[in-house]
């Protein structure tokens, strides 16, 4: 195969992609050429399941196109003559703007939170940044964690590296150090990424959304059956008869 036929045949087995021209102003369009539009006069043609047809006028590839109700498109400007190809041009446009659309929606937003702790800090403070970093690294997100020094702190940096450590231990099952404690000025960072993608949180986070749902659905339904249940059974204990008291006069009616 000589090197024009090599480019056909890679051209053809390959999805056409959009090529950028240049329009007059300096614009650039990434539309591509179709039927009349293709103002060469003689275009590398190929077929619509790939077979190289060869270098044929263009007029004549137009006639093939409307003769199989297809559309000649320009899929290779660049080539000396240019390559088209006989295909469907809005089935081609619809199926790429649907590759467009899934590959947008399975796109991962790279989302880094910072939680700041000071390296005297107290049990409590501590559990409660501990707590928001947890909820992170559940979400997907990394987290930037920074020790700030003050003072005589600046001379202690093993309080900030012991304290990021332990903090890299009680989250271990939820997320591992992506970047390791630095010195940065009077600050000390450490970064930790989640062990689940974004996308497989969501899955998690929606899934134990419903379970807590279905979960409350089951006890409203259970209490409602059990205040049927009581009401069907009638009342629990009948009303004590009335008596005369008798402390009463006689002659008084009941």
């Amino acid at each position: 195969m000589d090197t024009a036929g090599a480019i056909v045949h890679l051209l053809a087995n390959s999805s056409p992609g959009l090529t950028p021209t240049r329009l007059p102003g300096g614009l650039i369009s990434t539309e591509l050429r179709i039927n009349e539009r293709i103002r060469v006069p003689e275009v590398r043609l190929v077929g619509p399941n790939g077979e190289t047809v060869g270098i044929v006028p263009t007029d004549q590839a137009l006639k093939l196109a409307q003769e199989a109700d297809l559309d000649l498109v320009e899929i290779a400007p660049q080539g000396r003559p240019p390559v088209c190809k006989l295909m469907d041009y809005g089935k081609f446009k619809y199926e790429n703007a649907q590759k467009a659309r899934e590959a947008r929606r399975n796109q991962t937003n790279v989302i880094i939170k910072e939680m700041k702790l000071r390296p005297k800090i107290d049990a409590h403070d501590y559990e409660t940044k501990k707590g928001h970093v947890v909820r992170f690294l559940k979400a997907g997100d990394k987290v930037k964690i920074t020790i700030m020094f003050r003072g005589r702190e600046q001379h202690r940096p093993e309080l900030g590296y012991r304290l990021l450590q332990r903090l890299a231990e009680d989250v271990t099952e939820l997320g591992f150090v992506e970047s390791s404690p630095k010195q940065d000025g009077r600050n000390m960072i450490m970064v930790l990424g989640p062990h689940k993608k974004k996308a497989d949180a969501k899955i998690d986070a929606v899934a134990a959304k419903e379970e807590k749902m279905a979960e409350r659905a089951a006890v409203v339904a259970m209490e409602d059956a059990e205040r049927v249940a009581a009401h069907a059974a009638g009342p629990v204990a009948a009303k004590k008869e009335r008596r005369r008291s008798e402390n009463l006069d006689d002659d008084i009616d009941a």
